[in-house]
């Protein structure tokens, strides 16, 4: 792996076998491999309140509800910011 310095002033980006990969897009990559394999590590069931119903699910749903909530949220501020 190398520095592309053939883009002066797009993105940072590494050529990884012959392709110019985004420093961004590893690094994304590299959270979603950390966020997949701490929820299939953490197996067990929690039970959990809600405003009336208390109920009882694995925690690999519980973290997945809400990793797919935190990104959903996260890609409408990114979107938001970006119309300004």
């Amino acid at each position: 792996m190398s520095r592309n310095a053939s883009h002066a002033y797009g993105p940072p980006t590494l050529t990884v076998k012959g392709r110019d990969v985004r420093l961004r897009t590893i690094g994304v990559v590299l959270l979603a491999g950390l966020a997949i394999w701490f929820i299939a590590a953490n197996t067990g069931s929690v039970t959990i309140k809600l405003w009336i119903p208390t109920v009882t699910l694995p925690l690999w749903s519980v973290l997945t509800v809400t990793l797919l909530v935190g990104t959903a949220i996260g890609l409408l501020l990114a979107r938001r910011r970006a119309r300004r």
